[in-house]
This record gives C-alpha cells, sequence and structure tokens, in this order.
C-alpha cells in the first residue's frame, strides 16, 4: 500500500494480529520519525496495534527538515482556517487508506497529536462521519470553535493533555477547548502537567497510554 504521505509505520512484533492502528501527528516543524518516539513505550503494551506516523505535506515555512499540516508564518487566521481544512481532507484520505490495508473501522483507529498535530487530530476526530476510537491530543487547541462547531459530525471522546508552563501554545487553550468540547456534549477528559513547556513529558505519554488502552479494550 502508497500512502498519501511519507509515513513511519511501526507494526506489532511477528504473530501478533493487528486489531487497532494509532495515527500519531506531529508538530509543526517536526516529523513522523519525531513522534515516532512515542511508540517505544506504548508499543510494548498494545500488542495488536499498528503505529502509523506520517510526514505532513508542507516543507515547514521556519524549519526547511521539518514538515508544517498548515503555514503558520502568515499569522492570518482566515488563511490558516482555510490551509487546515485542506489538511483534514488529506487526512481523510489517508486514514480510509489505512482502514482498506489492515481492514479496520472508525472504533478501531485513535487519533492522537502534539502541538498542530493535535489540532488535526481534534478536527477529523469531530468532522468525519463516524466516530474514531478516540482522540489524545498533545499541547493543542481548536484552531477556530465557530467554524468546527458548524462542521460537527461525531462525538468521538477526546482527552487533552497540556504542559502548565507551555511558552508555545499557552495552557489556557486547554480549558477554551475543554469548554467548547463539553458545551457540544463531548466526552472530554483534561490534564495539565505540572512544570511542563510545550513537550510531551514522561507523564503525559503515560497518562496517554492508559486511556488509550482503556478505549481499546471497550
Amino acid at each position: 500500500m502508497t500512502f498519501n504521505f511519507n509515513t513511519k509505520i511501526v507494526y506489532p512484533d511477528k504473530g501478533n494480529e493487528i486489531k487497532n492502528a494509532i495515527i500519531l501527528l506531529h508538530g509543526y516543524g517536526g516529523d513522523g520519525n519525531d513522534i515516532s518516539i512515542l511508540t517505544l513505550n506504548w508499543k510494548r503494551f498494545l500488542p495488536n496495534t499498528v503505529f502509523l506516523c506520517p510526514d505532513a505535506h508542507e516543507p515547514c515555512s521556519i524549519n526547511p527538515n521539518g514538515f508544517q499540516w498548515f503555514d503558520l508564518s502568515k499569522e492570518d487566521p482566515k488563511y490558516i482556517l482555510e490551509e487546515s481544512i485542506k489538511t483534514e481532507e488529506k487526512l481523510k484520505i489517508f486514514i480510509e487508506k489505512i482502514k482498506n490495508e489492515y481492514s479496520l473501522n472508525n472504533s478501531k483507529i485513535c487519533l492522537s497529536g502534539f502541538s498542530q498535530g493535535c489540532m488535526m487530530s481534534i478536527n477529523i476526530g469531530l468532522t468525519s462521519n463516524e466516530n474514531f476510537n478516540c482522540v489524545v491530543g498533545f499541547s493543542g487547541k481548536i484552531i477556530d470553535k465557530e467554524n468546527l462547531s458548524l462542521r460537527i459530525k461525531s462525538k468521538t471522546k477526546i482527552l487533552l493533555i497540556h504542559g502548565h508552563l507551555d511558552s508555545v501554545v499557552s495552557s489556557s487553550y486547554l480549558l477554551e477547548a475543554k469548554d467548547f468540547l463539553i458545551r457540544n456534549k463531548i466526552n472530554v477528559e483534561t490534564k495539565m502537567i505540572n512544570n511542563c513547556d510545550h513537550h510531551i513529558a514522561i507523564e503525559a505519554s503515560s497518562i496517554a497510554l492508559n486511556y488509550i488502552i482503556k478505549n481499546l479494550s471497550i
């Protein structure tokens, strides 16, 4: 299978059947290899899971060695929204290819992402025609609450984790997102990590893993 994104794939150990998939979306200026570090620990506890870590489709405007899901250099909210929606459609095609390749439905797929990847995961989790198993987002936010509220089609449950000292994406966005999701009757859990800046701390990774295990086992 050729996916529409260059993708690092971490397969289950030999002999373990693929029953679930976790799609990991990197942050602004990162790549699939960066975020695949999460799989080093997660794989041991999710033996029947394939992890897919795509590179975004555009070179990052401020870091040509990395990639971006949408351009942030223009700082134009309307432009950012338009570009993020275009990326949503590309990612939805990617997800359909994954479902066909591994004979999975949405209920067996977890979407997870860091920063910009978290933003994309939230949007896809709520605008797809069918619920995913869950969304796990680190250090992100909702790109445009008004626009998203008009496009919600599904009620995928969501866990959002944020560093209390985040200087890149303010931790206040966690509270804004929680309020938005509750108002739209989305099952949401949140966790603020103390003394943590803009990265995925070990505590955050552990909380996320336990949440995923719980939901994939249902």
